[in-house]
């Protein structure tokens, strides 16, 4: 296909209006279902399928698959970059899409399996690629040098991290975010370490995590996570 026609193609799958609508929701960063992204655009189920199959064919979107559920968002970071081009025609305001839940409860902090997710899951992850101690790696992340002279105040040491069956890093897309937060080994030892300092409480009979003043403190000044 020759540029021009692919560069029509995409234009065209790109500005139809329930299509347009979804990309518009994706903005914010999340990965969203099939069902969520049909209420977005106001599109039965069957019809929102069909548009996110012909997005997914010009690879426009990609699909993760988490347990039962399949989750879609945009295939490569250009493509986010022409959608809010796009999106800023519209206004002289930076496009601010509306998100589709709200972060509380175990939304807001809780355990997935055995690594810290939710918000602030999500939240210490992104503090951490910001500081340059972790960077995304197709489905991991890397630590840095200076990643892990960080994790050594918490007693996470390279060395012995090297050669385990369990992969050191993953990025696990979280359920209520939509954005992934640390799993792997090093997101087991970290929550494990920050329970210890007191960080985090458990609530009884229940994944859900309450972060302590002292956790709030130490974000901040260890990550530049300011919680309100």
């Amino acid at each position: 296909m020759e540029a021009e026609e692919k560069f029509i193609l995409i234009s065209t799958l790109i500005c139809e209006p329930a299509r347009a609508r979804m990309l518009w929701n994706l903005l914010d960063g999340r990965a969203y279902t099939a069902g969520e992204l049909a209420i977005a655009a106001d599109v039965s189920a069957t019809s929102a399928s069909n548009h996110l199959a012909k997005l997914l064919d010009a690879e426009i979107v990609k699909v993760e698959v988490q347990g039962r559920h399949r989750y879609f968002s945009f295939a490569t970071p250009e493509v986010a970059y022409v959608i809010e081009a796009l999106a800023n025609l519209a206004s002289d305001k930076p496009a601010k899409p509306g998100k589709i839940f709200a972060t509380q409860g175990v939304k807001y902090c809780r355990t997935c399996y055995d690594h810290l997710a939710g918000y602030l899951g999500v939240t210490i992850a992104e503090a951490m690629e910001l500081k340059g101690y972790l960077q995304k790696y197709e489905k991991e992340y890397q630590v840095t040098g200076t990643g892990w002279d960080w994790f050594r105040q918490f007693g996470i040491l390279q060395e012995e991290l090297t050669g385990k069956r369990r992969p050191l890093t993953r990025q696990c897309l979280d359920w209520s975010e939509r954005r992934p937060h640390l799993a792997g080994l090093l997101g087991s030892l970290f929550l494990n370490k920050v329970v210890e300092r007191h960080w985090f409480k458990p609530v009884q009979f229940s994944r859900e995590m309450v972060i302590t003043a002292k956790g709030s403190k130490e974000l901040y000044e260890l990550l530049g996570v300011k919680l309100t």
